[in-house]
């Protein structure tokens, strides 16, 4: 899986350069509040595994107006750090590693 650089950001987390995308339009799930805002994280000078994140909150692109905070880059760089040490080696080839931080995200009725 390789990610879109369109719209994608590059952060550098411990010397390393990656790039991360929120999609831009939510899912239908994501649109009716069901699911929370996910986003993607790929190393720039070897892609091969994609780190997927799923967050807590909300997609800010909701159609609801549930209130949703945007995702910051320290928030990514402590996500990249998290899932090195849960074993995600972004440079070899693999299936995207789930990360799910998704625990307190309450679906909408």
């Amino acid at each position: 899986m390789v990610l879109v650089k369109k719209g994608s950001r590059r952060i550098t987390v411990d010397g390393v350069t990656y790039r991360w995308r929120v999609r831009g339009r939510a899912t239908y799930a994501q649109g009716l509040g069901w699911r929370p805002l996910a986003y993607a994280v790929e190393q720039t000078e070897t892609p091969g595994t994609t780190l997927v994140v799923t967050t807590n909150q909300p997609h800010p692109s909701n159609w609801f107006e549930i209130p949703a905070r945007p995702v910051l880059p320290a928030e990514v760089a402590e996500t990249i750090r998290m899932a090195r040490a849960k074993g995600w080696t972004p440079e070899k080839p693999g299936s995207p590693f789930l990360l799910d931080q998704s625990q307190g995200f309450t679906p909408a009725d």
